[in-house]
């Protein structure tokens, strides 16, 4: 290359800006799974092998009905032999004949041998997830047709890259899996370019530059309106053979963080004097990031904490194809969920993924591939510089992952300085690596003189494993109020965004997780929502609610905390729905003044409320940000359970209950309904209602307690019946008593101690058989089930729940799923598929309604064991806590800790009193 001359500035006039070419693109496949291309395709193994048929592309070739599905733990994952042989006939438009014609992969599973006209367009690419190209101007037919010829191996001739890519635990997939196309440039054009744009406003770019005569490159910047910015002073230097860098400042540039994604574009012009040769430009971002060992990850100064989830590149009909609109959504859900990071696992993404983290907003930790298994140090060498070749711009990228779990060549480790111009930090997930600690599904409390008792910076690149149910919400308030807590720590990465399930071709198009290990996401395969999902979202709000009780004389002033990291929360949006579920009483909605609260203050959110506003029953407020997002709802109940259940025995009509007592049973009859009760324990043993039975019984029988209820008697008081036992300290400790009143309504009170210090789960329970409940309503939070460790995320509301039978991660993914404990139940109605009805109300607080027992799956260590008590449906006051694949439910923080309950004197006045009414009618 030869330059004329360095200068400063260069000043291109309009007309001159008009006439300077820009790179063109002509697509060969399409742009992703909603848009694809049939090429002829022949597969050498597995499903529909042997013939020449068509497949789309870009596409995974088992998800088309071709191979062999492999996860990555089968031995064929490593051993695999398959093929596909592609062919595809194109044209080129005549007037390419005197430019540069590049042929562009951005991802091709995984060996890759590109001919062009029958001849070899440049040596065979190994490793899936990187773009590379080939100039193939001399192999172009620019007056007719061209064919392309392409063979990809699955697996590749290459050691390291199987050990690095097809090893790992995920699916592995083979095929031209993301978008090829060719672009056309001048002879003389601008090869690539890297940005680094600081807070301070400092500019610097890397132009890497074809080409003869070439004079320079001038640069402008437009800001986010897309205006010129004026007062912009470069400065050039030449940078060996085939770069020039430059070198600027913007005065205050808008700056790019999660919260405020602002995002800049600057153009590049190749110039030969005053003539354009070459124009391209980038979007980019001015922002600073710096680890400050022993201290914290600083973004523009500012230490900032990483509200992360793991993310892999797929869609269940399309395995690792993808699409810009599924990036969109991808990132949507995770804003929705007030993330603020999202790490690659295990590979570089889509581009059109990481400009949608530019644009809306997303730390990223970008990856190169390795799962215990690395590249060798030539082939690590050569995919490294592609990945930062093709990334190196998006200011979302604030750290690079070397590997994952084992997988770091510590050789490359120097490369990422030498290929990045920001040079950024770069991590060893599941090491301690350049003083960041990243230790993969610590406990709650971890360390010896290290890890949460040492000196590192804290970054779990994976915490909470989310398998069916348990991780991700469950655990999450303990570990992250740790988190927010500690200064050492700079958040984490939740395992992780959707369960991986593929369609099966050959299984008749069921969707496959390969049993347990690919079913540990947030949201189904469809991105369906589990309850972790509005757990996650409340936990992670960065408008922070301090707990606050609402009683009579109570005002409406909310201590709130901004845990945002750049922005006021003047800047967000209040408002509140008064509501009640007395058709007599609409509801009241209204705007809220928003409280000036700097960064990672407290303040408060005062909220004017009309008179009266205490005769409603529940008080909602929402919070959206400055783009209307909603951050959350937060449910405030203005009554307590009694206020349903004190009055309802006032019907009491004009007839006594009817008394029978037998050997074993006291039977009472009350306006059509009948109940029989077992004298020597004070069970109800049998409803009937109208002559016909009901199938609700064996209760109350107490949960890691006794039901040692004695000297029951019945006796009649007024116009009610009432059976109930002795208290004795020593063999009748735990109390029953029913009343049952004319009106056929029957009130339950029991006392009890749990029989242990530590309890899992305390309350009583009564049998139903599931085969006959169609439907539940209840008032209480939902609709999701909640576990100890996982109570955020539900609304205080009236749910209505229609039976099924899913378990979490597994098909049908129908949520929010039915069997399960619910909080704060007030009352509950259980609808029979005969279409009968019956009524259960309390008039405790704090109760937790309980419906039947989930079929469940535990794994190898048990560390995942869903806890239920006896019976059917139950009505509870302490449930258990869930456990993770790889974690106990004890060591996921104190929520995930059994109950401690002493009381070794049995003092009625401190036993667990339960209070619940029955209308079975």
């Amino acid at each position: 290359m030869v330059f004329l001359g360095l200068a400063l500035f260069f000043i291109i006039k309009d007309q001159g800006e008009l006439a300077a070419q820009s790179t063109e693109k002509l697509y060969l496949s399409g742009t992703g799974n909603d848009n694809t291309v049939p090429w002829e395709f022949y597969c050498t193994g597995g499903m529909s092998a042997g013939k020449w048929v068509t497949i789309p592309v870009p596409s995974c070739w088992e998800l088309q009905g071709f191979g062999k599905y492999d996860y990555g733990f089968s031995p064929d994952s490593v051993r695999g032999k398959e093929q596909g042989m592609y062919k595809y006939r194109f044209r080129v438009p005549a007037q390419w004949k005197n430019k540069q014609v590049n042929i562009v992969f951005e991802g091709s599973m995984t060996d890759t041998e590109v001919k062009i006209n029958g001849k070899s367009a440049g040596e065979t690419h190994r490793g899936a997830f990187y773009a590379f190209k080939y100039d193939i101007s001399k192999l172009l037919n620019f007056e007719g047709e061209n064919l392309l010829e392409i063979k990809v191996s699955k697996h590749s001739s290459d050691a390291s890259v199987n050990a690095a890519e097809r090893s790992g635990d995920f699916w592995i997939f083979g095929g031209i899996f993301r978008p090829v196309w060719l672009e056309a440039l001048p002879v003389n054009h601008i090869e690539r370019l890297a940005i680094d744009a600081k807070a301070n406003g400092d500019f610097k770019a890397r132009v890497y530059i074809k080409g003869k005569n070439i004079t320079g490159v001038s640069v402008k910047i437009l800001n986010q309106q897309g205006k010129l910015i004026n007062n912009l002073y470069l400065s050039e230097e030449k940078e060996g053979d085939t770069a020039l860098i430059y070198y600027g400042r913007v005065i205050s540039p808008a700056l790019w963080t999660p919260e405020s994604p602002a995002l800049y574009t600057a153009q590049f012009t190749l110039v030969n004097r005053d003539i354009p040769l070459h124009k391209v430009q980038q979007k980019f971002g001015f922002r600073t990031i710096q680890i400050r060992y022993r201290d914290g990850i600083y973004v523009n100064g500012v230490k900032v904490k990483m509200k992360g989830v793991n993310r892999h590149s797929f869609w269940p009909t399309s395995g690792r194809t993808t699409s810009k609109k599924i990036s969109i959504d991808d990132v949507l859900l995770m804003k929705d969920m007030n993330m603020n990071a999202v790490r690659m696992s295990h590979y570089p993404p889509d581009d059109h993924f990481l400009d949608v983290c530019d644009s809306l907003g997303l730390f990223v930790m970008d990856e190169l591939a390795g799962w215990h298994g690395h590249y060798s140090t030539v082939t690590g060498t050569k995919l490294l510089k592609e990945m930062i070749d093709h990334d190196v711009n998006h200011p979302s990228i604030v750290l690079w992952s070397n590997g994952n779990e084992g997988g770091h060549n510590l050789e490359l480790d120097t490369l990422f300085d030498q290929y990045d111009i920001q040079q950024r930090g770069v991590v060893h997930p599941w090491e301690n690596y350049g003083g960041i600690e990243t230790q993969h599904y610590r406990q709650y409390d971890y360390g010896i003189g290290n890890y949460d008792h040492g000196h590192s910076i804290i970054m779990p690149t994976e915490f909470l494993h989310g398998w069916f149910d348990g991780g991700h919400g469950a655990g999450l308030e303990d570990y992250w109020e740790m988190m927010w807590r500690k200064p050492l720590y700079a958040g984490g990465f939740l395992w992780d965004f959707a369960d991986q399930g593929v369609v099966r071709r050959d299984l008749h198009d069921s969707l496959d997780t390969d049993k347990f290990r690919a079913a540990d996401g947030i949201m189904g395969p469809y991105h369906e929502k589990e309850g972790s999902y509005y757990a996650i979202k409340a936990i992670w709000s960065p408008v922070h609610f301090e707990e606050k009780e609402i009683t009579s004389g109570s005002d409406a002033n909310f201590p709130i905390e901004n845990r945002y990291h750049f922005t006021n929360i003047n800047q967000c949006k209040f408002s509140y729905e008064l509501k009640s579920w007395d058709p007599k009483l609409a509801s009241v909605k209204g705007t809220i003044n928003a409280p000036d609260i700097k960064p990672l203050q407290k303040g408060i959110l005062k909220v004017n409320l009309p008179a009266g506003w205490m005769g409603f029953q529940v008080l909602y407020i929402t919070v959206k940000d400055k783009f209307n997002r909603e951050i959350m709802t937060k449910s405030f109940p203005l009554i307590q359970p009694i206020y349903f259940n004190r009055y309802m025995a006032k019907d009491h009509g004009s007839k006594v209950p009817e008394l029978i007592e037998t050997d074993s049973l006291f039977v009472v009859t009350a306006k059509g309904v009948k109940l029989s009760f077992q004298k020597s324990t004070g069970i109800l043993s049998a409803v009937e209602v109208e002559n016909k039975s009901l199938p609700f019984n064996n209760g109350p029988v107490i949960q890691e307690g006794v039901n040692n209820f004695s000297g029951l008697a019945a006796r009649q008081i007024g116009s009610d019946i009432i059976i109930s036992s002795k208290f004795d300290r020593r063999s009748g400790y735990n109390t029953l008593q029913w009343i049952i009143y004319p009106s056929g309504l029957v009130r339950m009170e029991v006392n009890y101690f749990p029989a242990e210090f530590y309890s899992t789960m305390v309350g009583i329970n009564f049998s139903f058989p599931e085969n006959r409940i169609r439907q539940v309503e209840y008032m209480g939070y939902g609709p999701y089930r909640v576990w100890k460790n996982r109570m955020k995320g539900g609304q205080f509301g009236v749910w209505k729940k229609d039976y099924n039978k899913t378990e979490t991660g597994e098909y049908p993914w129908i949520y929010p799923e039915f069997k399960g404990y619910y909080a704060n139940m007030y009352w509950s109605r259980f609808f029979l598929n005969d279409n009968r009805s019956f009524y259960v109300g309390t008039e405790t607080e704090d109760v937790f309604l309980r419906l039947f027992t989930p079929t469940w799956k535990t794994d190898q260590w048990h560390n995942y064991e869903p806890i239920f008590p006896s019976g059917d449906i139950s009505f509870m006051q302490g449930i258990p806590a869930i456990g993770t694949k790889s974690q106990t439910k004890e060591s996921t923080g104190p929520q995930g800790m059994k109950y401690g309950f002493y009381d070794y004197e049995k003092d009625p006045a401190r036993a667990l009193k339960l209070v619940l009414w029955f209308n079975f009618r």
